[in-house]
């Protein structure tokens, strides 16, 4: 076990099992679509997060944010993936570019939905801003 991977088991530990498991299912999706993202602990937003090896820094994709009764999977970009069968949360609240995935413990999580997002998340993120930006105006004509 890494440091890492020490570090994440430590973490979810402050959450119930059914949360435990639900973040583990979510980790394995996570990873099996993007095996080259750089999976850490931010403590400071209490989530896993996951970055894409972009450039020197990385680049901020999506993140796994257990919460005592449900855990979110979200994407940094969300507002400019397609969701053709309306999974994404988030519009509601009024965020600007996030949008994510919600399940309590016991949910079946849909593994190829999951995947086909993680993905998407992850080429959109990889976009240069300006690409970003021409997806949003797209988007804003459709």
């Amino acid at each position: 076990m890494s440091d890492d991977e020490d570090a994440i088991e430590r973490f979810l530990l402050d959450f119930p099992e059914g949360i435990r498991h639900q973040a583990h299912v979510l980790r394995s999706l996570v990873r099996r679509t993007r095996p080259a993202s750089i999976e850490r602990i931010r403590p400071g937003w209490r989530l896993i997060g996951y970055d894409l090896p972009v450039g020197k820094r990385g680049r901020y994709f999506a993140y796994i944010a257990p919460e005592l009764e449900h855990v979110h999977l979200g994407f940094e970009y969300g507002t400019l993936m397609s969701d053709p069968d309306e999974l994404l949360h988030g519009a509601h609240l009024g965020l600007k570019k996030v949008r994510y995935l919600t399940y309590l413990p016991g949910d079946a999580i849909p593994s190829q939905a999951v995947l086909r997002l993680v993905n998407e998340g992850a080429e959109i993120a990889a976009m240069t801003t300006s690409e970003r930006v021409a997806r949003l105006h797209e988007r804003r004509l459709t």
